[in-house]
């Protein structure tokens, strides 16, 4: 995750883009830091939610094409440094089945689990992306809050709120969106035109100076087309604010066959290995999007079916190895262990010679063993070292007894991760468990900063410090003194931050007057 600044947000210039402007222009005239603190105070909402999901196995596949797509922009001149600095970039994930991504202000990027189940590879999930990173890199949501200039930042911020609300429960979109005047600012929030094919210039070639196939842009385009072609059932909340057009579809195809491209795949583009893993994460995003009873027996059933090929010449469909990765982690939501680890086992057995797919399945054969209450006896996972199986690795310790391992490895990841609030909440477990009541309360005290929790942070950091004075925690040892300096000097910068953040709502609400 991005680390958001506890510096104090002082207003600055607009930034402005590099080389690679537009014709379109940067007329924002809404600073950086002025976005950014409007993009959290909407993020600090969307974190509370119980939609909100931090999958640490989805997690990494999205990082792997975000971070590319970061590269490509920063090497093109489209992400500018003081942009970089001051934005979260950070993607969260929706626990909704619509098809829908969505740019907030301050480099939030939500994307719906649905998007992620219904996209055919990671190059039609990356051409998303790169569109969405674009509207933030060239200051799209900036422009479009400054045409309201007379309206105020919370809100705007309420309005969108609302808009995340309309789907799932109209009511609650109404009760987050009041009056007239919010849903009049609500219209302005869908990209114009221009916006749009900027978006999608911009995003096509970030997207192929990342090195993903282009013909994933058009692909998505052929998607979103026929969808829009159907009676609008919600489905595609996508379409409403990123309106398709057939001249954006017709100029994303030209520049295709100008480069002499075919808009087809070839047959062995469909049974790529990265197509393989794609379709494996997409039925982790079905499953996780749906877990209604019903649902997961059809995912059940439909993995029940697959008859693998025989020979170790014989190919693996993407479809299934996408409905037995489903299958095991369905069966798995439903207690039916012995069916998950047979279908994981069967899958990764067919995935010889592909070893990103098959750490994958490695990652879903220890999280059915922790499921399953058999953590102690699970063998510790030999992939890669991602956060996802850092991540797991450290439920199963926990689960199996082995606290200080735990607290070994995860110091040194917050370290160099400090927001990742689930690292933090397995840490203050681990130090929980080996008696350390300070560190655990500040552990958990910075799992509520990394959400931007600050209230329940501040009084998390306070109940450390009583216990400080009190003197009854012995579980630190010697290093109690450098933990209590630490506890003191955290505790300061939040009571800052929440200071700042009364200021601003004062002021929000003056303007308001």
């Amino acid at each position: 995750m991005a680390a958001a600044s506890l510096a104090p947000a002082h207003a600055q210039a607009p930034v402005r883009s590099g080389g690679s402007l537009p014709a379109l222009g940067d007329t924002s005239e809404l600073t950086a830091s002025a976005e950014r603190r409007l993009g959290d105070r909407i993020a600090r909402s969307i974190y509370r939610d119980p939609d909100y999901l931090d999958d640490p196995v989805l997690g990494d596949y999205l990082q792997g094409i975000w971070q590319a797509l970061m590269t490509a922009a920063r090497a093109r001149g489209e992400l500018v440094n003081e942009l970089e600095e001051r934005f979260a970039w950070e993607i969260m994930l929706v626990r909704d089945r619509t098809i829908n991504a969505f740019a907030l202000p301050g480099g939030y990027l939500g994307v719906h689990l649905g998007l992620i189940g219904v996209v055919e590879s990671r190059d039609e999930l990356a051409s998303v992306l790169a569109h969405e990173l674009s509207h933030v890199t060239q200051r799209h949501i900036s422009r479009l809050l400054s045409k309201q200039s007379q309206q105020m930042p919370w809100l705007i911020a309420a309005m969108v709120l609302g808009a995340l609300a309309a789907n799932k429960s109209p009511d609650a979109a109404n009760a987050a969106i009041a009056g007239g005047q919010a849903l009049a600012v609500q219209n302005q929030l869908n990209f114009s035109r221009d916006m749009e094919r900027e978006a999608d210039r911009i995003g096509f070639g970030v997207m192929a100076d990342a090195g993903f196939d282009k013909r994933g842009f058009a692909s998505m385009f052929d998607k979103l087309q026929q969808a829009s072609r159907l009676n609008d059932n919600g489905s595609y909340p996508y379409l409403r604010s990123h309106p398709l057009t057939t001249e954006r579809i017709g100029e994303v195809k030209s520049r295709l066959q100008l480069e002499g491209q075919t808009l087809a795949p070839s047959a062995a583009d469909e049974n790529s290995q990265a197509r393989v893993l794609h379709a494996m994460m997409a039925g982790r995003a079905r499953v996780l999007g749906d877990l209604s009873v019903d649902g997961l027996r059809l995912v059940l059933t439909d993995a029940q079916r697959i008859a693998l090929p025989a020979g170790s010449a014989a190919v693996l469909k993407p479809r299934d190895a996408g409905a037995l990765y489903a299958g095991a982690l369905a069966a798995t939501q439903t207690r039916d262990y012995a069916q998950a680890r047979s279908l994981a086992e069967r899958l990764k057995t067919a995935l010889a010679g592909n070893q990103a797919a098959s750490d994958v399945v490695g990652l879903l054969l220890l999280e059915i063993d922790i499921v399953a209450g058999r953590a102690a006896d699970a063998p510790r996972f030999a992939g890669t070292s991602s956060r996802a199986a850092i991540m797991l690795q450290s439920r199963a310790d926990l689960a199996a007894g082995r606290a200080q391992d735990v607290s070994d490895r995860l110091q040194s990841w917050v370290r160099t991760h400090p927001k990742d609030a689930i690292a933090w909440q397995l840490l203050a477990t681990a130090h929980g468990q080996q008696g350390q009541t300070l560190r655990a309360i500040r552990a958990d005290a910075e799992s509520r900063v990394a959400q931007l929790d600050y209230g329940a942070a501040r009084d998390r950091f306070r109940a450390a410090q009583d216990l400080m004075r009190s003197g009854r925690d012995t579980g630190s040892g010697a290093s109690s003194h450098m933990d209590g300096s630490i506890i003191d000097t955290r505790a300061r910068e939040i009571d800052q931050l929440l200071r700042e953040q009364a200021l601003q709502d004062k002021l929000d609400r003056q303007l308001q007057q």
